[in-house]
């Protein structure tokens, strides 16, 4: 099946019920197709390695004490031993402007675009009627132990309920489950019947983020998962832009 936007070959799940608030939920952009999106040919090979090897330079400068770490290269927050510290603020000043690269911003942006167009199809929404917002980050999951409730990623739970600002979710992965890392899956959370989504390197997994869709990862057991969450609002007042090198300037 080919897509609006050259966007092909999603795989939608059996349909789930939204509830009766979606009006006032989704304000501008009620989705007119119902259920998750997972797909593995939106992103290419080539750039979910690329976004791997960019969240791995970023977060080699920080690290949670715990087990689960992230870096949101809009903000510049990086987990740091138990809370944060600015990404940008730590390179400046060390004289690292060199990190990140005008490459590595232009494959985030065309990847985060991807995943909106196909978010835009698979929901029949206008793609001009959501907006990337915060929090955006990479995420890395390690066996360690929780040391913070950040580290504590396992917990049953609604994005809606967590981000104010989420109205569609999507979650990038960039390694492998079984290869570099066990335990780590996507569970959704039905009633008796749940669906598991294993991370593999380019898979997207995109949902409406309200209660129709709580969820949990399970604990990694060995090795190290990364992804990338990508969120998005039908609310423009609350957009983000795509980070560029002018964050280091």
């Amino acid at each position: 099946m080919r897509a609006k936007n050259n966007v092909i070959g999603f795989r939608r799940s059996e349909p789930i019920i939204l509830s009766d608030f979606l009006p006032q939920f989704y304000q501008e952009c009620i989705p007119k197709h119902c259920g998750r999106l997972v797909t593995d040919i939106v992103v290419s090979p080539e750039e979910a390695a690329h976004l791997l090897r960019l969240s791995k330079k970023g977060l080699a400068f920080g690290g949670s004490s715990g087990g689960a770490s992230i870096l949101d290269l809009h903000s510049g927050a990086l987990s740091y031993d138990n809370s944060f510290i600015n990404i940008y603020e730590k390179l400046k000043a060390h004289g690292k402007n060199n990190v990140f690269t005008q490459d590595d911003f232009k494959v985030y942006s065309n990847v985060r675009n991807k995943i909106q167009q196909i978010i835009s199809y698979n929901f029949g929404i206008p793609v001009s009627k959501i907006y990337l917002t915060h929090p955006t980050f990479f995420s890395e999951m390690t066996p360690r132990a929780a040391k913070t409730k950040h580290d504590e990623y396992w917990h049953v739970h609604v994005d809606k309920e967590t981000y104010p600002s989420f109205h569609y979710t999507s979650l990038l992965y960039l390694n492998d489950y079984g290869i570099d890392f066990s335990g780590g899956r996507f569970i959704f959370v039905n009633d008796g019947k749940n669906m598991t989504v294993e991370p593999r390197a380019g898979r997207v997994s995109a949902f409406t983020s309200g209660a129709e869709n709580p969820h949990y990862v399970e604990r990694v057991s060995s090795g190290t998962r990364y992804a990338l969450t990508v969120s998005f609002t039908c609310d423009p007042k609350l957009a983000i832009a795509d980070p560029t090198v002018k964050k280091f300037q």
